[in-house]
């Protein structure tokens, strides 16, 4: 049930929390006072469609806050959906409303609003005053019926909008070949090519990583053979202006002098050491060049081998798995266009066996509805009679049509006849809007007693009615709260006196500016209101009497 409604700078509330109760909370005010505000405010909260002017003239946001305590199963489900609530069954929505942008969380964390919409099945069942105009849309009519059927016809729909997308699929296929023999001849000849072209290659699912390796190892070992033979050179005996040479030269040279100053001796020591070291160095190049591995004719093939890999990948793919993969699928279109009588065939036989079976559900999911149209037209026959329909027929009439969709071949209608003697007529034909007020709620109870949702919200569902059938539809809304916690905006005495808690909207002023408040009313209070929703201008001891007396009638029926 809804515990809380916590609302902050929306529109003309500037701060209120309303605490409700089990039961039927009732909530009234006079015109202009901002009922519709509080209704739209737990309709922000659940993901209604949110505008920077929801926020209070003067305000940085607007913030709406809602508690809950749910069942076990209401629980289970939010779980499903990945979202959080407490152990003990809590769950606190709140929507922060700001200009351009609106921040929605669940129990602390942040959900988006297509989240939040997705709880509000599982929450509460909101029925909005022009909501009974949905009847005269025929196109409802099927939800409705598939809605009261339940887990069984979801499940057969799911399957049918599987074997529905499979069907089309294999209907686009068919439509496609309709091509001429000679494009198939060409488009066959490409096909040959390059299927031809990739088996050609003889690819290996990761021989693109293996040969690039190998590639760059290769091409560095080149480079590292080429550096050492020049350094070999550099520093050898060989090659003019080499080291070795020069060092050779400057040695030969230095000895002269040593006959002449013994002070060269040193020297020349030094340059010999360095001319057995430079001779031992290039030594050791000539071993280390000879080592270095580098076949040119594995070089040149990895290369071209690459340059192989890279035009396939170029025109196939991306990876030699994606390259086959193309193959694979390219060879099957070549043996569809080489076999193309077989294969429309079979393509015709396939696309016949689906539809049967698009057809057996379409049959299975109409006998459901079938099965549960007349024990429903009684259920909505004996709500109607309990608000006040004198004389009513009601009937669903379930046609099949040629064409199946994802929802199968039905056609449904709501045939209604208020009048006796008068023919049932579609329900979309129906004019009055009381009529259609009390059949929405009829339907209301009867899916209320069906589903698991406890708290169900009324906005005005008095319009267009009174006397007699507002003391029906007062009567059928106290019976309701017993097991459902009911919220219902009103302005009918009759409902009002329904009431286990009873709220009052009120416009006011405050620091010069207008306020809606809410407030719970008190015994009295509530008869005061009572009264002044009877129509009396003044609260004299009759009028009050005769309010006491409605209210102990009330309670009356729903003891």
């Amino acid at each position: 049930m809804l515990e809380s409604l916590h609302v902050k700078n929306l529109a003309l509330i500037d701060e209120q929390e309303v605490t409700f109760s089990k039961g039927m909370n009732i909530l009234t005010g006079e015109t202009g006072a901002g009922k519709s505000i509080i209704i739209g405010s737990i309709n922000l909260a659940l993901g209604a469609k949110a505008d920077k002017d929801y926020i209070r003239t003067g305000a940085d946001y607007a913030l709406v806050e809602l508690v809950f305590s749910l069942d076990g199963h209401s629980c289970d489900k939010i779980r499903e959906m990945d979202l959080p609530i407490e152990e003990d069954g809590t769950l606190i929505l709140q929507r922060k409303i700001m200009a351009g942008r609106s921040i929605c969380r669940a129990n602390g964390e942040t959900i988006t609003a297509g989240q939040l919409k997705g709880l509000s099945g599982y929450l509460l069942d909101m029925y909005g005053q022009h909501e009974h105009q949905s009847l005269l849309k025929p196109a409802a009519y099927k939800k409705m019926l598939d809605d009261y059927v339940g887990e069984k016809i979801d499940e057969n729909k799911a399957r049918l909008k599987e074997k529905l997308a499979d069907y089309r699929k294999c209907q686009e296929e068919l439509e496609s070949q309709n091509t001429d023999e000679a494009m198939r001849v060409r488009e066959a000849k490409l096909l040959e090519f390059e299927v031809n072209e990739i088996e050609a290659a003889a690819l290996n699912p990761e021989e693109d990583e293996q040969v690039e390796k190998k590639y760059r190892r290769m091409v560095n070992a080149k480079k590292m053979k080429e550096t050492v033979y020049q350094v070999h050179g550099l520093t050898g005996y060989e090659e003019e202006g080499s080291a070795g040479l020069a060092v050779g030269y400057a040695l030969k040279e230095l000895k002269t002098i040593a006959a002449y100053d013994e002070e060269s001796g040193p020297l020349i020591d030094q340059l010999t050491d360095i001319d057995d070291l430079l001779n031992d160095f290039n030594r050791s190049m000539a071993q280390y060049r000879d080592s270095l591995a580098f076949d040119e004719e594995e070089f040149a093939y990895l290369e071209e081998r690459l340059n192989t890999l890279n035009h396939l990948k170029d025109k196939y793919g991306n990876s030699i798995a994606e390259i086959l993969k193309a193959q694979e699928e390219k060879q099957k279109a070549l043996e569809k266009l080489n076999h193309f009588e077989s294969y429309m065939e079979q393509l015709k036989i396939q696309a016949k066996a689906q539809e049967e079976e698009i057809l057996k559900l379409c049959r299975k999911i109409s006998n459901l509805r079938k099965k549960a149209a007349a024990p429903l037209a009684d259920q909505l026959r004996e709500a109607m009679i309990d608000l006040n329909f004198l004389d009513v027929e009601f009937s669903i009439a379930i046609t099949a049509q040629e064409e199946f969709t994802a929802e199968g071949f039905d056609k449904v209608e709501f045939l209604i006849s208020t009048n006796p003697g008068e023919k049932p007529k579609p329900l979309w034909q129906i004019a009055s809007g009381g009529e259609l007020s009390r059949i929405m709620l009829a339907f209301k109870t009867v899916f209320a007693d069906k589903d698991e949702t406890d708290t169900l919200v009324f906005d005005e569902i008095d319009t267009g009615i009174s006397g007699k059938t507002a003391w029906k539809v007062s009567e059928k809304l106290g019976k309701l709260s017993k097991n459902h916690q009911i919220i219902c905006i009103t302005h009918l005495p009759q409902i009002a006196s329904m009431a286990d808690a009873h709220f009052l909207i009120e416009k006011g002023v405050k620091n010069e500016r207008t306020v809606t408040g809410i407030r719970e009313l008190g015994e009295e209070e509530g008869l005061g209101e009572l009264a002044r929703l009877l129509g009396s201008g003044k609260l004299t001891a009759a009028v009050l009497e005769n309010a006491r007396e409605m209210k102990e009638t009330a309670q009356k029926v729903k003891e």
